[in-house]
């Protein structure tokens, strides 16, 4: 019998409430409201892993992949292309999942989360599975994982009013990007394409503390010698930072977009909205976020980067003659 964690069944609550996370028909109405608009899909949450045992996510990530896949090769105006779930909790299946996906499935990325139950991504037992995003040079996106067992402080046990959601989820990805960053992940594979969601959570309004602050990383410590660590990097953090991919999905947010495209800049952007996150459970965000680009005054080619040429680049979709 299949169980679910407390905090999955709250993720499962909220995507139970969304019918075009789960019927098709209504997912391709929500499309096709929108000239030039197609979407590369993926899985929603939990992560395969949180659902159960590896035998269990090995078979789930499979299924989903040849799903995924089969949907792309049926509607293909609506589908550019998908995104590989992986079975996290066994990262040798893992790793075999993700080439059997680039090379049966013609995968453009894959899609992983900021941490596999709770442990970081750096653990060197995932590595081999950047070693084959890097290898077929396609993107990792980077979803949020964090739930409401994930609390607040150290006194309680639960996260209170969803701030594991609204405040949590950018700060767990920007903790996995500078796992990624210090352990020296992006020196070993300096190819490797990591796309943050939600404009790279925190980290655009945190430019100083990421910049200049982290420049003196060890000043603050006194437990262990962390001045090796910045030692041991071939650039100065701050410059991995800025070579993160970042999404536009910010639930319609003007002046998050704004610091996020001053931050990556338009070369480091895709086109996203969430959707069918929004109170319309479909083509809100997708209107909102169009808006919005469409509000900035920036040149229009660096508007066309971000809506679909940087997205063509990253997931191996520039059209014969580009």
């Amino acid at each position: 019998m299949l169980e679910i964690h407390q905090s999955g069944k709250d993720i499962v609550k909220r995507m139970r409430s969304i019918p075009a996370i789960y019927d098709l028909n209504v997912r391709l109405k929500v499309i096709e409201q929108f000239d030039n608009y197609s979407q590369i899909i993926s899985l929603g949450m939990p992560p395969l892993e949180a659902i159960g045992e590896p035998p269990l996510s090995v078979e789930l990530a499979r299924m989903a992949n040849d799903g995924m896949a089969e949907l792309v090769s049926r509607y293909p105006r609506h589908f550019a292309g998908f995104l590989a779930a992986l079975p996290m909790n066994a990262p040798a299946a893992a790793e075999k999942e993700a080439e059997r996906a680039f090379t049966e499935l013609r995968a453009n990325g894959l899609q992983i989360h900021t941490n596999v139950n709770g442990k970081p991504l750096d653990s060197e037992e995932f590595y081999p599975i950047f070693e084959v995003a890097h290898k077929y040079n396609r993107p990792i996106l980077l979803h949020p994982a964090r739930t409401a067992g994930m609390a607040d402080y150290a006194t309680e046990t639960k996260s209170k009013y969803e701030i594991w959601w609204a405040l949590g989820w950018p700060y767990e990805t920007n903790a996995a990007l500078a796992r990624l960053v210090f352990s020296g992940i992006l020196d070993r594979l300096p190819n490797l394409k990591v796309v943050a969601h939600h404009m790279g959570g925190l980290i655009p309004y945190l430019e100083g503390r990421v910049g200049p602050g982290w420049d003196q990383l060890g000043s603050r410590t006194s437990d262990e010698d962390l001045n090796s660590v910045l030692q041991g990097l071939r650039r100065r953090p701050f410059e991995y930072f800025k070579d993160f991919y970042a999404d536009t999905a910010l639930f319609g947010a003007r002046a998050a977009t704004v610091c996020g495209l001053e931050f990556f800049g338009a070369n480091r952007l895709v086109f996203a909205s969430d959707c069918p996150f929004d109170p319309e459970k479909g083509p809100g965000y997708i209107k909102s976020t169009i808006e919005i680009l469409h509000s900035l005054d920036i040149p229009q080619d660096d508007l066309e980067k971000i809506c679909f040429w940087n997205a063509e680049q990253l997931f191996g979709l520039v059209p014969a003659g580009r």
